[in-house]
């Protein structure tokens, strides 16, 4: 089974992200968004970045899920290829964990640059599996 696929967006790149569980949603959500940045499998999980966030909703959690591993990238130019989530659903809180490397340019493929997050399109469902919809600005 596939974990995400991308979608045509006027000028952005919409993403659909599937899981058996939400936790497993929100790291195939984050592993889409770095894939559309490089080829994940070339990057070593060497460095752990740990985030705990809480949200007003579930799409609001998977929004600051997001935004913190692209202000990571921003911040030290790591790129992450595995990640690890759990979330209290009552709570709507997430401790997660993206594990990656430093960019660079010797080993990792330059793609789309991922500018933000949005709301644009935000959709958690689940039909069996969960699916995720968003949309991101590049």
């Amino acid at each position: 089974m596939r974990n995400f696929e991308f979608f045509d967006h006027t000028s952005d790149v919409g993403v659909r992200a599937f899981g058996d569980t939400l936790e497993e949603a929100f790291e195939n959500s984050a592993l889409a968004v770095f894939e559309l940045m490089t080829d994940t499998s070339k990057v070593k999980a060497e460095r752990e970045f740990k985030v705990e966030i809480d949200g007003l909703d579930m799409e609001n959690l998977l929004y600051k899920w997001i935004e913190s591993l692209l202000a990571e990238y921003d911040y030290s130019l790591t790129l992450f290829s595995r990640f690890q989530v759990k979330i209290d659903q009552d709570n709507l809180r997430l401790n997660g964990a993206a594990y990656g490397e430093r960019f660079d340019p010797k080993i990792h493929e330059r793609r789309t640059v991922v500018k933000a997050m949005t709301y644009h399109e935000l959709e958690i469902k689940r039909n069996g599996r969960y699916i995720i919809t968003f949309v991101v600005d590049i």
